[in-house]
């Protein structure tokens, strides 16, 4: 006799998951496996990876003709995370088992019939969940991050024999593979969990301390703002000054993720990093520091098939840090000016397109020539004068225009490097970034809005305006052409958090004129 058999799974595309139901029908002609709905290489292996996990299980597929449906069929599938519903979709067609019609199954089987973990387990389950269907499967090595999802109801398995017994095959049947030696793991090879998740975190280590870094007043101040109101940071000056210690410490003085933005960081790395990888939520800022060789698809994303995440998205909600950018492709800095707008990275390549979160601040560290000693009287630079203007000419003016912070990094005094008086620590700059946060999240709260550098140029030039006396610095520069349109907004958005860093309710003159300076410094252009 023919049956029908069905199961639930969940596509990924970018970190939007959408539900995927895996139809099973077993005809009554020749033994063949049929998959359909557009799967990818990896996807249509499965047929032999289910047909020898079931049968090392102890529940083999029918000899009949078993024909499997991914639905929607028009999207393409890709991945092994189906392997799980496409077997019980097939088991359940052949009256071995009974599939439940709520629950999700996301797993990749091994030969042996062992359940393996897969990347993205994150985003997939949290697709199931908004679904309506938190009841999701997932192999035991998935579980710690399956259940940071609130609402959901993770049940981990070992292997197919365990989960088929529990869906009612013949126990006289079922085998189950040799246990794994883990003292956590139940004898036989199966650990089933079905509470609920509360969505548990863990806060990050800690970073490198500023109190390592000798003297460079102004640039500490410039990264303390940059931190306080999550502005985007150049810094231009000669080799061995401590642009890279700088750079490297300021995830130290953000404050933690909140939930959302936790999970959503957490959900960017379940893709990106190993299966079963991440157990806990991401609360400390991420940092990305990619290598000055690496391609735009290394730094944007992208890939064949269904795109994916690069440094710009793993560095969400952190730090991309671009050290020697000028050593950068013009390309690969050129395609960082639509992110650092929109916060997203949208990517469209012939097998599909994905969009994700890509809300970074953006560190750039820059020699001011090849040989990196043509600062001050640069009495020791051998490069020809075009080629030192040529250098930073790689770095395009519309990118710099979109940075907020310009700020030169001269070499320390020798007082500062001698000097044995404690320098601050990242501890007491966390405290007063925190506070400013604060005062801008209690400001901004009626808007939709977290920090300075969100706020959109109708409300700088309206309820955020300072008085007239206030910007007329910022209205000469405009009408001297030294100041942009959208610089004089950055300059409005550094004033609001230098007046937080003050306790100014309001910013005045000063934090004006220091927001100018911030972008105007010497030797920053």
């Amino acid at each position: 006799m023919s049956g029908f058999g069905r199961a639930l799974g969940v596509g990924l595309v970018g970190l939007n998951g959408y539900l995927v139901e895996v139809e099973a029908d077993i005809g009554q002609t020749l033994p063949a496996f049929v998959l359909l709905g557009l799967p990818d290489s990896a996807l249509t292996e499965a047929k032999e990876r289910v047909r020898s996990a079931a049968q090392n299980s102890g529940v083999p597929l029918s000899r009949r003709k078993i024909t499997v449906n991914l639905l929607p069929a028009a999207l393409p599938k890709r991945g092994t995370a189906f392997d799980l519903a496409i077997t019980v979709a097939a088991l359940a067609a052949a009256g071995d088992i009974r599939a439940p019609a709520d629950t999700v199954f996301i797993a990749e089987l091994g030969l042996d019939g062992r359940l393996r973990p897969v990347q993205g387990i994150l985003p997939a389950v949290m697709a199931a969940v908004r679904a309506g269907y938190p009841d999701v499967i997932v192999a035991a090595a998935n579980g710690p991050e399956a259940r940071l999802v609130p609402g959901a109801r993770v049940h981990e398995y070992e292997s197919l024999g365990g989960l088929a017994l529990d869906l009612g095959a013949d126990p006289l049947k079922v085998v189950l593979p040799e246990p794994v030696p883990d003292s956590d793991r139940a004898e036989g090879g199966l650990r089933r969990e079905g509470s609920e998740s509360e969505g548990g975190v863990v806060p990050g280590s800690g970073s490198p301390d500023l109190r390592d870094v000798a003297g460079q007043s102004d640039a500490r101040a410039a990264l303390e703002v940059a931190a306080a109101g999550g502005h985007h940071l150049f810094m231009l000056g000669p080799p061995g000054v401590g642009k890279t210690m700088l750079a490297e410490r300021l995830p130290g003085i953000l404050p933690d993720l909140d939930d959302e933005a936790a999970m959503e960081v957490t959900a960017i790395h379940s893709l990106s990093k190993l299966p079963s990888a991440t157990r806990e939520l991401v609360r400390r800022p991420p940092f990305e520091s990619p290598h000055h060789t690496a391609s735009q698809v290394a730094v944007i994303g992208g890939g064949s098939g269904i795109p994916r995440p690069g440094a710009a998205s793993r560095a969400h909600r952190g730090v991309l840090f671009l050290d020697e950018a000028p050593e950068f492709g013009g390309r690969t800095l050129d395609s960082l000016r639509q992110p650092l707008e929109s916060g997203e990275v949208s990517i469209h390549r012939s097998a599909g397109h994905a969009t994700y979160p890509a809300r970074f601040q953006l560190v750039l560290a820059a020699n001011p020539c090849p040989c990196g000693q043509s600062s001050g009287k640069g009495l020791l630079c051998t490069c020809p004068p075009q080629v030192r203007r040529r250098y930073l000419a790689r770095l395009s003016g519309p990118l710099l225009d979109r940075v907020d912070i310009q700020v030169g990094v001269r070499p320390p005094s020798p007082y500062d490097l001698a000097a044995n008086e404690p320098h601050e620590s990242s501890a007491v700059v966390a405290a007063r970034v925190k506070t400013a946060r604060a005062r801008q999240a209690e400001r901004l709260a009626p808007y939709g809005l977290h920090t300075n550098s969100e706020i959109p140029g109708r409300l700088l030039r309206g309820p955020f305006l300072p008085s007239r006396s206030v910007v007329r610095t910022l209205e000469e520069a405009l009408e001297r052409c030294t100041l942009t349109a959208r610089g004089y907004d950055r300059v409005l958005r550094l004033a609001w958090t230098i007046a937080d860093l003050a306790g100014h309710d309001v910013p005045d003159g000063d934090d004006v004129g220091q927001a100018l300076l911030f972008r105007t410094t010497e030797g920053s252009r």
